[in-house]
């Protein structure tokens, strides 16, 4: 399965692809977090929906429940190799192998090298859970992304308008610039990026079936976030 990432995608989040049938019906995709969920592989190898995966193993610096090590990469290179699978997740901070684990960017070279050689898309992301970096950082950030990745994925924290403001900027300077990125701002005040982001050049978006299993702070559910983007879309 591919992903066309040339338009906005809604992804469904999930830790258990039972969900993807209810997801069909607003979803584009399923964001499956390997790092939440009990025995992902298995879990990988019995998926027989309609929906595209992408392929999350998010690490524990970076807010997810993954011990960092070889196994972690390893399960994203399986993943990769799946039919379903049209993309993997893949932090910045581990590409460019500064991250608190230390782990070895040779290693994260070959796995993105592999994924595209599966004809698996790269997301590479970067996470603030703290707040939002200055204007000129989110830009650099989501060229360093771009990179990378077949999309540059940035999620910031959002104290008030302000960063929100300054999250859009750089995502249309990006897309101008001919990036593809995802970008949205965590957080109560940065609720409503997730619907907005997207006419500003924001490729993807993400949103739990059930609002009561959100993997980030701010999310709307998904049938919430599809029909805002509809309608801003529409307009």
């Amino acid at each position: 399965m591919t992903i066309d990432f040339e338009s906005f995608v809604l992804t469904a989040a999930t830790a258990d692809l039972a969900d993807e049938p209810v997801a069909r019906e607003h979803a584009d995709a399923v964001e499956f977090r390997l790092d939440l969920a009990g025995e992902p592989l298995s879990a990988l190898s019995d998926y027989d929906g309609q929906l595209p995966l992408v392929a999350t193993n998010r690490p524990t610096w970076e807010g997810g429940e993954a011990v960092d090590g070889d196994d972690r990469l390893a399960a994203l290179r399986t993943a990769a190799d799946h039919d379903a699978v049209a993309a993997i997740d893949v932090e910045l901070a581990a590409v460019e192998g500064r991250d608190r684990a230390g782990t070895d960017p040779d290693r994260v070279a070959d796995l993105l090298g592999h994924a595209r050689e599966a004809g698996t898309a790269v997301i590479v992301s970067t996470h603030d859970f703290e707040g939002t970096p200055h204007r000129d950082q989110l830009r650099s950030l989501l060229a360093d992304a771009a990179e990378y990745g077949d999309v540059a994925k940035l999620a910031v924290t959002a104290d008030g308008p302000g960063d929100v403001l300054a999250l859009l900027s750089a995502t249309w300077e990006a897309t101008a610039d001919g990036e593809a990125v995802a970008t949205m701002a965590m957080g109560e005040a940065g609720r409503h990026s997730r619907a907005v982001a997207p006419l500003y050049g924001s490729r993807i978006g993400y949103a739990p079936v059930d609002p009561a299993e959100a993997t980030a702070p701010g999310q709307y559910d998904l049938a919430t976030l599809r029909t805002l983007v509809d309608r801003l879309d529409s307009e």
